[in-house]
């Protein structure tokens, strides 16, 4: 397994105070991981960095503008390929299948496609089965790094670098199709409110389209523990 899945879990979740205060761990964990090349880690330090340094809510605000108010840039993956059809709803089974097989237990409320949280699970996994099983997902990935850096978002060194981690290329046709795909301005209010016209689908008892509060919380904790536990030599 590869704490660097942990790491990018971590940076693309909703910051928070314990992710400022972990900076100086997330820092030297991502300076102890040698899966990535000098230039990508440089990146993701330069986002630690200016997650460190920010006015939080100004943080909290680019974060709801980019994932929560873009759909093209939404972190939950199964938007980009199913989007409300039924067939999202088996995926969402089949993938918290897969987890509660592998021991990682989530919530009936979470939604097994958002990207953290299946970072989390990749780093439980050896690296060459974390590997594939990014790569299923990597047209997805390499489309949402495109759309951030024509925004010149700092997220997309995060991208980058899952990208590298997955050491292959993306399927070119699925790729194509999803850059053919409406990239939403947020900024457009009235398109916005057209994309979203329609009801989330839910699974699940009391299941929403995001975690709650609550729960992102009490994971960032333990995903910020298991990096300082890294940074010491306790994960790998």
């Amino acid at each position: 397994m590869t704490a660097m899945f942990k790491i990018l879990s971590v940076l693309l979740t909703y910051p928070e105070e314990e992710m400022q205060a972990a900076a100086g761990a997330l820092r030297s964990a991502i300076a102890g991981e040698r899966v990535l090349d000098t230039p990508c880690r440089a990146r993701l330090v330069a986002l630690v960095d200016e997650l460190a340094e920010r006015d939080l809510m100004d943080l909290q605000e680019r974060y709801v503008f980019l994932f929560d108010r873009t759909r093209s840039l939404s972190l939950h993956l199964f938007e980009h390929v199913h989007g409300e059809s039924r067939d999202r709803g088996q995926a969402m089974v089949d993938l918290r299948g897969m987890y509660e097989a592998a021991g990682l237990e989530i919530a009936a409320n979470e939604l097994p496609d958002y990207l953290p949280l299946f970072l989390e699970f990749l780093a439980t996994q050896p690296l060459d089965e974390a590997r594939a099983l990014l790569l299923r997902t990597l047209h997805i990935i390499s489309a949402i790094r495109e759309r951030l850096a024509k925004r010149d978002s700092i997220y997309a060194g995060v991208f980058e670098a899952l990208e590298s981690l997955a050491a292959a290329k993306p399927d070119a046709e699925e790729l194509e199709a999803l850059r053919q795909a409406p990239d939403d301005d947020p900024g457009d209010l009235q398109a916005l409110d057209r994309a979203w016209a329609e009801e989330p689908v839910t699974f699940g008892p009391g299941a929403g389209s995001s975690c709650p509060a609550e729960r992102l919380e009490t994971r960032l904790r333990a995903s910020i523990r298991s990096v300082a536990d890294t940074q010491s030599g306790g994960v790998r």
